[in-house]
């Protein structure tokens, strides 16, 4: 069985177009746990939209937070929690997947037990501006050099149950749920790169995270950023 967690927040304007990307690929068996933040937009309604019993939607409770990024690590580990599938999908709420992105990591995954692909990285309207974001961010399998400048994106990955189980709890503060669950694999479970873009990884002004694309943030910032990843690879892994 096959769960595909999303985090969603005033994501209206592109959820549809993923979620059709998504749905043909999996089973009548699979699911789509969408944990939502309390959108004040359309995004539920545009879900509901499409009736298919295979969506479900679960209200995420606020917690506190100290960085943006935990905003989204709170909402995914909420989704995270409610999959029932023995292999999990991550997927944002603004990208769209290639047809074949469920058949070529699941094959893999009988091998690996967490895998992350390549993707296209376009503006909003899906055009490619980059034809490999691991051209962008160079691949590791290193838990110091994930530290120091992570490649993985969430939206790129799948995995076994056993990596989530692991992984939970997120740490609470500063750590993005795609950084944890790719130190928790590096260091306890076969990761493998899959080199073949998968999804169109949409960049646009209302993108809730920078992953990568774009750094505006302070030197403290970054600084102060590291110290609590720091801290809960010293403490966790």
């Amino acid at each position: 069985m096959i769960s595909v967690c999303i985090a969603t927040f005033n994501g209206e304007k592109y959820i549809q177009e993923q979620l059709l990307s998504i749905l043909p690929q999996l089973e009548q068996n699979d699911e789509i746990i969408i944990s939502d933040d309390h959108s004040s937009d359309h995004t539920i309604e545009r879900i509901e939209s499409l009736n298919d019993p295979r969506i479900k939607i679960v209200l995420h409770s606020a917690e506190p937070c100290r960085f943006l990024i935990d905003h989204s690590t709170h909402n995914f580990q909420n989704a995270l929690r409610q999959a029932k599938g023995d292999i999990i999908f991550l997927s944002d709420q603004d990208d769209k997947w290639t047809a074949d992105k469920v058949s070529v990591m699941k094959k893999q995954l009988q091998d690996y037990d967490l895998v992350v692909s390549d993707c296209y990285v376009t503006d909003e309207r899906l055009n490619i501006i980059h034809p490999s974001y691991f051209k962008i961010r160079n691949k590791t399998l290193g838990i110091w050099d994930t530290f120091w400048k992570s490649p993985f994106l969430g939206s790129c990955m799948a995995f076994r149950k056993e990596v989530l189980l692991k992984a939970l709890p997120f740490p609470s503060f500063g750590v993005g749920h795609d950084l944890w669950l790719a130190l928790t694999a590096i260091k306890y479970f076969r990761l493998h790169y899959i080199d073949q873009p998968l999804s169109y990884y949409r960049r646009h002004a209302d993108a809730v995270t920078e992953s990568g694309m774009r750094n505006t943030s302070s030197f403290f910032f970054k600084i102060r950023y590291r110290l609590f990843v720091l801290y809960a690879i010293i403490t966790k892994l």
